[in-house]
């Protein structure tokens, strides 16, 4: 009887033991769901670099032999500039500025790079991950603007506009409109979950305006206006490239919808939601976007540029629309995209590959039809409700933003003689003259003589053909 009542006693001493409290379960719970968010952006972070290896790809397969590397360059280093750029204001911009131009001084102080969230934390799970994906974002508009202005753009602009771009003006843009306080969002209930306004029109916009005062490439188009067709030294490398942004676009897109802790998604402003409707009409405005950009030009760049373009044109509403719906719409304005690259050539103007079509339009016509179909769709918050007019007012908002810095600023580096390579040196080939180096050693004989400007004249480098 003594022996039983031991083990009685120690049973229960055992079982007092490991029975873990209400308050222990509470803090393991909120410990899971620290670890899952935290694992869950970095992925996201992870898959938005895709992003950026798939910008590459396409821009060096659009791309002539000469100027292959350039444009292959040009997205690497945007990240080297950019990622800090959001580090050191960026991200101060992005919190202080929801109510329009004048800071919130507190939240702007917070986001400081000296203050002690920007770094290691172990107070502050959340910080550095959203960092994270907001300084991809930014290099996301970089990427776009790369495009836009391939074979005929010094580095040292690409890199100043880039700067710009990312590390300020779509952060600005996402304060006002992809903030659950931001003053587009509470006064005109502007709706923009997947960022086609606040990034794709932004980039789109900015890159417009540039083109604008950069000019065509040489050879571009004839005196009487008509256009010659510039074609890249490799269709399928595009073609792989465009299909791996649309693989960055769910890391990205994952990005914009927030893990809550009380088991309940929720988006940028604060609206339950779930990763379910993201897939929907993730996909459907994807396939959409093939079959109507495929319909009006039968080409396999415009075919998958057009995929792109259905997916930003059903991101505003992702997390509301019906997928029959999202697919219509990613036809629709797919189908309309290269009709807009193609007026722009009747202005000669030189969009190497469509980037305001893509970007630019296709994110201006998904807000507009957004404001159509979500007309009345009630906010959280206190917020007001989706409106058409909401809508307008954010896009005509977003245009301006990326337009009229875009315009200036390439303006200034173009009287300054700092936005354009000189004609001989796009003549030879921008590997040549802006890395130096060749993408193809054992095709030499196809770049001509290699140059470096100096500032005063151009001197010839020798390019040696090393041994293996």
């Amino acid at each position: 009887m003594t022996t039983n009542s031991n083990y009685c006693i120690e049973d229960s001493a055992m079982e007092e033991q490991t029975t873990p409290t209400l308050q222990e379960l509470q803090a393991l719970i909120e410990m899971t769901n620290t670890l899952n968010m935290e694992i869950f952006y970095w992925w996201c972070t992870a898959l938005m670099i895709l992003i950026h290896a798939g910008f590459l790809s396409y821009e060096i397969g659009a791309s002539r032999l000469k100027n292959a590397l350039a444009a292959g360059v040009k997205n690497i280093l945007a990240f080297g500039f950019v990622i800090p750029s959001v580090f050191l204001l960026g991200w101060a911009v992005y919190n202080a500025f929801p109510d329009g131009l004048v800071p919130r001084m507190d939240a702007l102080l917070a986001a400081m790079p000296w203050s002690e969230s920007m770094g290691p934390n172990l107070q502050d799970n959340a910080t550095g991950i959203f960092w994270g994906a907001f300084a991809l974002f930014a290099a996301t508009t970089g990427s776009i603007l790369s495009g836009a202005i391939i074979e005929r753009t010094r580095m040292s602009a690409f890199i100043i506009m880039t700067i710009i771009l990312g590390g300020v003006l779509w952060l600005l843009a996402a304060a006002w409109g992809w903030h659950p306080e931001g003053w587009l969002t509470v006064k005109f209930g502007y709706h923009d979950v997947g960022a086609a306004g606040v990034v794709h029109m932004i980039a789109g916009f900015f890159a417009l305006a540039v083109v604008i005062n950069l000019g065509a490439r040489i050879g571009r188009f004839n005196p009487d206006g008509s256009a010659n067709e510039i074609v890249g030294h490799s269709m399928p490398m595009s073609v792989v490239g465009l299909m791996l942004i649309i693989v960055g676009f769910f890391g990205f897109l994952g990005g914009c919808i927030i893990y809550n802790s009380g088991a309940q998604w929720i988006n940028i402003y604060g609206q339950p939601t779930n990763l379910s409707a993201f897939a929907f009409n993730t996909l459907m405005g994807f396939a959409g976007g093939l079959i109507g950009a495929y319909l009006t030009t039968r080409e396999p760049f415009w075919m998958m540029s057009g995929g792109l373009v259905g997916i930003i044109s059903v991101a505003p509403a992702l997390d509301l629309y019906h997928p029959g719906l999202a697919y219509l719409i990613g036809m629709g304005v797919a189908a309309a995209a290269p009709l807009v690259n193609n007026l722009l050539l009747k202005f000669r103007l030189d969009d190497a590959v469509g980037a305001f079509a893509v970007h630019g339009f296709s994110g201006f016509a998904g807000l507009l039809i957004s404001g159509v179909f979500l007309s009345g769709y009630p906010n959280v918050n206190g917020m007001a409700e989706i409106s058409f007019t909401g809508q307008l007012v954010g896009a005509l908002v977003m245009a301006a933003l990326g337009f009229i810095p875009g315009y200036a600023i390439s303006y200034g580096l173009k009287k300054i003689g700092m936005l354009r390579v000189p004609a001989h040196a796009e003549e030879r080939g921008l590997d040549l003259t802006e890395v130096p180096a060749q993408a193809y050693p054992e095709w030499s004989t196809l770049y001509g003589h290699a140059t470096v400007d100096d500032g005063r004249e151009f001197t010839t480098l020798i390019v040696e053909n090393k041994p293996a």
